[in-house]
């Protein structure tokens, strides 16, 4: 997948494990053309444990 979305592996990992503070569009796109899938699908909110925001 990383090689088709144009990214490095480690890149991959990082956004699999939701450690990625943005993503590009051209990364979203990509990643969604790969997949099949809108971007809508792709990305989840996961709340800050502590509450703040």
């Amino acid at each position: 997948m990383a090689i088709v979305v144009g990214i490095t592996p480690t890149d991959i990992a990082v956004l699999k494990n939701g450690r990625a503070k943005a993503v590009r569009f051209t990364t979203l796109d990509a990643a969604c053309r790969t997949l099949d899938c809108r971007p809508g699908d792709v990305p989840r909110w996961v709340p800050d444990e502590g509450g703040a925001g």
